[in-house]
């Protein structure tokens, strides 16, 4: 199959069904030299099951990685760099992160920053640098299930005056930052009316009921 993926006569459908086989099987370290030639013949997008085939390849990629990341054409081929350096990357790859969350910022991507949020929460204080941005991505960001992760990067980052954001995710759409809300929340007037809420709220989720219930328990004594 690898021989079948190094072949430029073959054609995308018969690489996409390799790399199919290939993601069922587990890593195969023997993809990695050829993932800058599989994109769709026109070199637009990515032969689908290649994400999946280099998920799977975690840290054995990461030097490649660091030469996918630094590319900007294709646009794939950065992006599947950027991820393996959020997944797996060092300290040293900080910089390359920052500057594509910055790119993603300027660009209005919205679809892509949370990865690499998540991946910049690892290194806690050492990416000081994208602190900014996070709280731009927070407060910016058309996709809502996207903020948890902005917010729990800050906090292992610089969690400097996020008790009022945990306050205003008491009233937030997404149930997973209600439930940080609840969790994390300041203990105050305003914050324990909210919980009684949450917690009588037929409307709200189970989850979410029961820890406002616990929360208030803990608060009362």
């Amino acid at each position: 199959m690898l021989k079948l993926l190094a072949d430029p006569e073959e054609s995308d459908e018969r690489k996409t069904a390799a790399l199919d086989v290939i993601d069922h099987r587990g890593p195969e370290p023997g993809v990695i030299p050829l993932v800058p030639s599989l994109g769709t013949a026109d070199g637009k997008y990515i032969l689908w099951p290649l994400v999946g085939v280099v998920d799977k390849l975690g840290a054995l990629a990461l030097p490649a990685a660091r030469e996918w990341a630094a590319v900007t054409e294709p646009e794939w081929l950065r992006l599947r760099g950027r991820n393996v350096l959020a997944e797996c990357g060092e300290v040293e790859d900080i910089p390359v992160l920052v500057a594509d969350l910055e790119r993603d910022w300027v660009e209005r991507r919205w679809c892509g920053p949370k990865r690499t949020a998540d991946g910049l929460a690892r290194f806690g204080a050492e990416a000081r640098g994208a602190v900014s941005l996070l709280r731009r991505f927070w407060l910016r960001t058309p996709h809502s299930y996207e903020r948890v992760s902005y917010l729990e990067a800050l906090r292992e980052i610089d969690p400097t005056g996020l008790e009022s954001v945990y306050v205003e995710c008491l009233w937030d759409c997404e149930e997973d930052a209600r439930l940080l809300g609840v969790e994390r929340a300041p203990d105050q007037p305003a914050v324990r009316g909210r919980l009684v809420y949450l917690r009588d709220d037929e409307l709200e989720t189970a989850e979410v009921r029961a820890a406002a219930r616990e929360r208030l328990a803990a608060l009362t004594g």
